[in-house]
């Protein structure tokens, strides 16, 4: 198959429509179209129903964009190689990791590995749902627990745990429980049992609720949940990652909290010699050293 086709092919499904790919590749619609055609009778099939809303895959549609999805991908990542210096660092580097660890942890610390490496770009996706490193959906991944996807570099980077905490001005006002049958005085600040959480955080959540606690805020990350304890809402469970960089937290009830969680920060083997993510992994590995050293279990 052309691989010129098939390029023109992928951008075609990717948009839905002749006109849009045609804008993006810098051909006429005409043009797009032709190569289409060519295509679809080199292989005998038809890859688009064609309607008035634009253009839609059909089976065999389907089957090559998968493929061709999966050779952009891996040309992007030789690519990203290719463009890493010897002795710089530089270009993008996409970072997934959850909301909660992204916003509360890994945000409020970019600033140093900005400091060392001013031509790094960051593109930081913070979301629940794993994404795919091998298809290149994200170059390195931090996760609450440890990624199953095969052809990974894993590394373990450290241990945290849920734990109940609230504001010194909340419990002035309210009064600091000292068993969980105080909890019928409290608000439960918490994610929902049933939201994507690890599962640490939704038994201890799930166990918390048992005690029938009459008022309740659930939010679908920990950045929503700290903002509510923040705001002097109730007692909130949090990972204890929270407590450098929040020091006017107060734990409440020490002798409730989750199992561990288990932190790892994963890459594809092919971007093993990668500079922008040899870079990222030193700069968390030190940040994570520095934070369990400041705070220890």
């Amino acid at each position: 198959m052309d691989w010129d086709k098939l390029r023109i092919f992928h951008a075609v499904a990717d948009a839905g429509s002749l006109t849009h790919a045609g804008d993006t590749l810098h051909l006429s619609q005409s043009a797009v179209s032709r190569q289409i055609r060519a295509l679809e009778e080199s292989l005998n099939v038809t890859l688009f129903h064609r309607h008035a809303r634009g253009l839609i895959l059909t089976e065999q549609g389907e089957l090559l964009f998968d493929a061709t999805t999966s050779m952009v991908k891996r040309l992007d990542a030789t690519a990203a190689r290719i463009r890493d210096s010897e002795d710089e660092v530089f270009g993008e580097l996409r970072v997934t990791t959850t909301t909660g660890f992204g916003t509360l942890w890994l945000a409020p610390r970019l600033a140093k590995l900005y400091a060392k490496y001013p031509a790094l770009k960051i593109d930081l996706m913070l979301e629940e749902r794993v994404l795919d490193l091998p298809m290149r959906e994200a170059d390195v991944a931090i996760r609450m627990k440890e990624p199953s996807q095969a052809d990974l570099i894993r590394r373990r980077l450290m241990n945290i745990k849920m734990r109940l905490y609230a504001s010194e001005t909340y419990l002035e006002q309210h009064g600091t429980p000292t068993s969980m049958e105080d909890f019928s005085a409290h608000r439960l600040i918490c994610q929902h049992a049933g939201t994507a959480q690890v599962s640490a955080g939704a038994l201890l959540v799930a166990q918390l609720m048992s005690h029938d606690i009459p008022s309740t805020l659930t939010v679908n990350n920990y950045f929503g949940v700290l903002q509510g304890v923040l705001a002097n809402l109730g007692i909130g469970v949090l990972p204890d990652y929270v407590t450098e960089d929040f020091p006017h937290l107060v734990r409440v009830l020490p002798e409730v909290e989750s199992n561990e969680v288990p932190v790892f920060l994963a890459y594809p083997e092919e971007l093993r010699h990668s500079k922008r993510v040899s870079a990222f992994r030193d700069f968390v590995t030190e940040e994570i050293f520095t934070f369990r050293k400041q705070n220890p279990a």
